[in-house]
């Protein structure tokens, strides 16, 4: 029956005269959304309204799905669009849509008609009054209720007439690309692809990278980051993943540092690398999935000390949540089954078993010290030996 959908967004409107800006990357992050879905599809812009028209067969409930993970949509709105060929004609094809997409009749309605172009020969209240009693007269067991009706149909007068009453609720958020790009600090738990998450839908795009320790962690945990990168992409876009060896880092604040301060110096080490990368793909700043107080390294004094060793700014989309609002998130987006597969990372293979939960920032330093003769050197080659893939929507990566 549908072969368009009429696309609403809500804060794009108000954007002035950057609104056809944001309504542009819309359009992108559709297209790439619909990408893998089989079907021909044409996305336009139209006299401030998005559609997206059918060219072919399709899959609605799969259509519906990949336009449920675009940012900047709020609502979706299987539409049927007819040519303006005067009331008479208007008033068949309305009646005709509720008849096919209504069995039941037994339900409350109510007319909402838009006048959006001002040479139709009549207005909104008078549409609303004429659809409503022909409407009344073709199926009598209807019954009209404007204040809480079953159905409300909505019909605009545009260049083509719109005639649609059901709207599917969108993640809202902003268009993917239109608020600049930052570096994700993504490992295999639950945390990090929900910030990931979180930052793509104000607009944000995403890189990623991954620190890999083998033979610590093995192939298939890598596996895991690599799958997690494709379940943030069905939302974030393409995500450019660097995946970094770290095991002779590690091993060497293992060996050099104290135990109880483990995890802090090799966060700082992450973060170091992290900025290296976010400089080279041209990020305004590190994503992360900390959260205040969740575990020693993401204290007050720990997030203080990590993030002394950054000159960009480091955003954590989930500072004030619980483990469980971010589990709700991560099952909402289809990332927790994979994320609790039980492939360890780097962090918790050497997280030691008292570690210190108010690290003092001159001590950190001085425990580094020990590290200055070799460690710029297995940065440097930890940098220059990473693994860079491409990560897209339908899972491929090159």
């Amino acid at each position: 029956m549908y072969k368009s959908f009429l696309i609403k967004y809500g804060e794009i409107a108000i954007k002035g005269k950057n609104r056809y800006l944001f309504e542009e990357a819309l359009v992108r992050q559709i297209r790439y959304a619909l990408h893998p879905v089989e079907g021909e599809f044409e996305v336009r812009r139209l006299q401030g309204r998005i559609y997206v028209d059918a060219l072919s067969d399709y899959s609605y409930d799969e259509v519906m799905e990949a336009l449920s993970r675009v940012f900047g949509i709020v609502g979706i709105c299987p539409v049927v669009l007819v040519e303006d060929e005067g009331f008479a004609r208007l008033s068949e094809d309305v009646i005709a849509y509720l008849d096919q997409a209504y069995p039941d009749k037994n339900v409350t309605f109510k007319v909402n008609a838009r006048r959006a172009r001002k040479n139709y020969p009549m207005d909104s209240m008078e549409l609303n009054a004429a659809l409503g009693e022909k409407i009344l007269d073709a199926f009598p067991q209807m019954r009209v209720d404007v204040h809480n009706p079953d159905i409300r149909l909505c019909v605009e007068i545009r260049e083509s007439i719109n005639i649609y009453s059901k709207e599917i609720k969108g993640p809202g958020g902003m268009p993917v690309g239109t608020g600049g790009k930052a570096m994700l600090l993504l490992s295999g738990g639950i945390d990090s692809p929900v910030a990931g998450y979180m930052v793509a839908k104000r607009g944000v795009a995403v890189d990623a990278v991954y620190f890999h320790a083998p033979p610590y962690t093995s192939e298939r945990a890598k596996r895991k980051v690599v799958e997690l990168a494709e379940i943030l992409s069905r939302y974030a876009g393409p995500v450019r993943l660097h995946i970094v060896n770290f095991t002779d880092i590690q091993l060497s604040i293992y060996e050099k540092c104290p135990h109880g301060e483990l995890t802090i110096i090799m966060r700082r080490y992450m973060m170091r690398i992290a900025e290296k990368f976010a400089r080279q793909d041209q990020c305004l700043g590190l994503v992360t999935g900390e959260s205040i107080g969740q575990v020693a390294s993401q204290t007050m004094q720990s997030l203080a000390a990590t993030n002394a060793v950054c000159s960009m700014p480091v955003y954590r989309p989930l500072i004030g949540f619980d483990k469980q609002e971010i589990i709700a998130i991560s099952e909402r987006i289809k990332a927790y089954e994979t994320s609790i597969l039980p492939y360890e990372d780097c962090c918790t293979i050497f997280v030691a078993k008292h570690p210190v939960t108010k690290p003092n920032l001159s001590v950190i330093e001085r425990s580094e010290e020990k590290l200055r003769d070799t460690m710029d050197e297995m940065v440097a080659t930890a940098i220059a030996t990473a693994e860079t893939i491409y990560v897209t929507a339908d899972g491929t990566t090159e």
